[in-house]
């Protein structure tokens, strides 16, 4: 990876503080966040899972997706399971497919990578989703 998924995190976090996407739950995703990056075991992960919830709630968020995206990665590296890989790829799909025009450009390149690095964990490449071109007519009348 060309980037720091824990740096990138924490700027994603606190530009989804700044631009109100948290909403009323700013303090309890504030409150959770500083559990997630400051301890270790059960604790982190219950953390993890209350900012997974609290994402759920905002779904259309940028940078709180985005968040989300880098601490998933972030637990894959703690807790080495599918649940967390497929959570991943899941997430990076739903960002990715709602990319507007005038995207950060960074942002979106850096949870492609995520997305590939998800998918391989799960044993699929990017052939395995899009076999399109099987689907076409080739040639003739």
């Amino acid at each position: 990876m060309q980037f720091d998924p824990a740096i990138a995190a924490q700027a994603s976090f606190a530009r989804a503080q700044q631009t109100g996407e948290l909403g009323d739950d700013r303090e309890a995703a504030q409150d959770a966040e500083e559990m997630f990056s400051g301890s270790a075991g059960a604790e982190a992960r219950g953390a993890y899972f209350t900012l997974v919830t609290l994402g759920e709630r905002h779904p259309h968020t940028v940078a709180l997706q985005e968040f989300l995206i880098y601490i998933t990665w972030q637990q894959v590296t703690e807790e080495t399971i599918p649940l967390h890989f497929q959570r991943g790829a899941d997430l990076c799909d739903r960002y990715l497919s709602r990319l507007a025009p005038g995207h950060d450009a960074i942002q979106a390149d850096q949870i492609r990578e995520l997305r590939l690095s998800f998918r391989a964990g799960l044993g699929l490449d990017d052939d395995d989703e899009a076999g399109y071109d099987e689907d076409v007519l080739k040639g003739g009348d």
